[in-house]
């Protein structure tokens, strides 16, 4: 069996100072090959000169942010009170087409400009908070304003699909996986047709049960790789920045834990695979 080649993503950076820090263990210990940008956090700009100086080899990118805490500036239909919605009210505000376009594209573009102020380059790639990179009318926005800024062919976009036998071959999360699948329709052919690359393979859903076996969960996030296989996943310490912020907490430190440990490089020698960056692969 031949090894193969994957690249693994810790989302979630800037979220709070203890992610943040957890994160960067992760990519100073090379077990990480990517990290992907919150640019509403107020963090982000302490966080940006830390990954600078210590974690250069793994490809940075922005997680666009529509549905946790709240915007840049002002969305005064889609985020009224300052606070930006739940996953399952976009979800099919897009489906209809009833999404306020204009104010997710001004939003957008806030957000990559904050990235690039405080890190001084454009991200490596996008991908989304919750996926809401790849919905109707986001993914379309997305690709236009990352074209119009001379994007395409530099940097990748996350593709959240996967082939459905893949997916079950994993035996698990399968929903997850599934239903995302579903909701990417159409992204990775409109990706491509703008000239940006895009993993083929994806995986890494997890019900982020902090008692889980999550060593387990990742041996199955391995099989049935595609040609540029990318895996997500949510390492992390708790502070309380987080735990005001998110309902995901202590699921981060065992995370962070396994990726950290021998069992990790086992893992992977099992499945005679190995970590790259997707900008390389």
């Amino acid at each position: 069996m031949s090894i193969h080649a994957f690249a693994l993503c810790a989302d979630d950076f800037a979220l709070s100072p203890a992610v943040t820090a957890g994160i960067l263990e992760a990519l100073a210990a090379g077990r990480l090959t990517a990290t992907s940008v919150m640019a509403t956090q107020p963090s982000w700009p302490h966080a940006a000169q830390a990954f600078r100086a210590q974690a250069p080899q793994a490809d940075l990118g922005l997680h666009f942010n529509l549905t946790l805490g709240g915007p840049l500036g002002n969305m005064p239909s889609f985020a009224p009170n300052e606070r930006f919605p739940a996953m399952n009210a976009i979800v099919p505000a897009a489906w209809r087409g009833a999404l306020p376009r204009a104010e997710i594209r001004d939003e957008l573009r806030r957000q990559l400009d904050a990235f690039e102020d405080a890190y001084g380059a454009p991200p490596d790639y996008v991908d989304g908070h919750q996926h809401v990179q790849v919905l109707p009318g986001i993914a379309d926005d997305l690709i236009a304003e990352l074209s119009a800024r001379g994007l395409a062919g530099k940097i990748w976009l996350r593709d959240s699909a996967d082939r459905p036998k893949r997916i079950f071959s994993r035996g698990k999360h399968w929903g997850k996986a599934l239903t995302v699948t579903a909701l990417a329709r159409g992204f990775r052919a409109k990706a491509k047709d703008a000239g940006f690359k895009v993993n083929d393979g994806f995986s890494g859903f997890s019900d982020f049960d902090a008692t889980g076996d999550y060593a387990a969960d990742f041996a199955t996030f391995l099989r049935a790789p595609g040609a540029r296989p990318l895996i997500m996943c949510h390492p992390g310490h708790v502070d309380d920045e987080l735990a005001r912020l998110d309902p995901v907490t202590r699921s981060r430190e065992t995370e962070l834990a396994f990726l950290l440990s021998d069992q990790f490089l086992e893992t992977l020698a099992t499945a005679n695979a190995r970590l790259a960056r997707l900008s390389t692969m």
